[in-house]
C-alpha cells in the first residue's frame, strides 16, 4: 500500500510543478493526491481516525515524492511513462484497499466497490480542485475510474468465489492496470451524456 501512496504522492508533486508552486505547495498538492481518497472514504463510511492519523511514515512518502520529483525533469518522456504505469497500479491497489477497509467497516459489496473507487480517484480529484482545475476524473477521456469499478467488481466476485485473498488482489490490480492501459492505447471512452 506504500508503494500506491509513494507514486499517487510523487503524481501530486508532479501536478504541483505544472503550477509552478514551491516545495511547500508541492507537498500539500501531493499528500491529497496520496491520501485524499482514503481520507474521504473513512469520512464517509465513520472509520475513526482516518487511515493516514499517526502515520509519520506516511509524512515521511510525501516529502521523500515531492523531493525525487523535483529532481527530476519534467519533461523526461520515460518518467511520465513510469508515472503512468506505476499510477495504474496505484489504482488497482487503492481499489482494493478501499473495498477490503469499507468491508471491515460493514459496508455492503455494492458500496464498498463505490469506495475502493472514491479510494483510488479522489485524491486526484481533490488536488484538481485545488489547483484550480476542472477535475480530470469529470472529463471525458481515458477509463480511469470505470477500470477501478471494473477491477473492484471483479474483485468483490473473486472474494465471493472464495478465491485467496492476496491472488484476489493480484488479479484485481492487473484488470485494473489492463483497462487502464488498454483504454489509453485504443483510446477507449465512455459515451457523453
Amino acid at each position: 500500500m506504500y508503494i500506491g501512496i509513494f507514486v499517487f504522492a510523487g503524481t501530486g508533486a508532479l501536478k504541483a510543478r505544472t503550477h509552478h508552486m514551491d516545495i511547500f505547495g508541492g507537498a500539500v498538492i501531493a499528500f491529497a493526491t496520496a491520501y485524499g481518497g482514503g481520507t474521504i472514504r473513512d469520512l464517509l463510511i465513520g472509520a475513526h481516525p482516518v487511515n493516514w492519523v499517526n502515520d509519520y511514515l506516511a509524512l515521511a512518502l510525501v516529502v521523500s515524492a515531492v523531493i525525487i520529483v523535483s529532481m527530476f525533469d519534467s519533461n523526461q518522456i520515460r518518467f511520465r511513462k513510469t508515472i503512468f504505469f506505476t499510477d495504474a497500479i496505484g489504482l488497482g491497489l487503492f481499489t482494493a484497499a478501499g473495498i477490503e477497509r469499507s468491508i471491515a467497516y460493514d459496508i455492503n459489496d455494492g458500496y464498498a466497490v463505490i469506495m475502493g473507487v472514491i479510494t483510488a480517484t479522489f485524491g486526484g480529484l481533490l488536488a484538481d480542485l485545488l489547483c484550480g482545475e476542472k477535475p480530470d476524473l469529470l472529463k471525458r477521456g481515458e477509463l480511469y475510474a470505470t477500470a477501478c469499478a471494473i477491477g473492484g467488481l471483479i474483485y468483490i466476485l473473486l472474494k465471493k468465489a472464495g478465491v485467496e485473498h492476496d491472488l484476489g488482489l493480484f488479479i484485481c490490480v492487473c484488470i485494473v492496470v489492463f483497462v487502464r492501459i488498454f483504454s489509453k492505447r485504443k483510446r477507449l471512452r465512455l459515451p457523453e451524456v
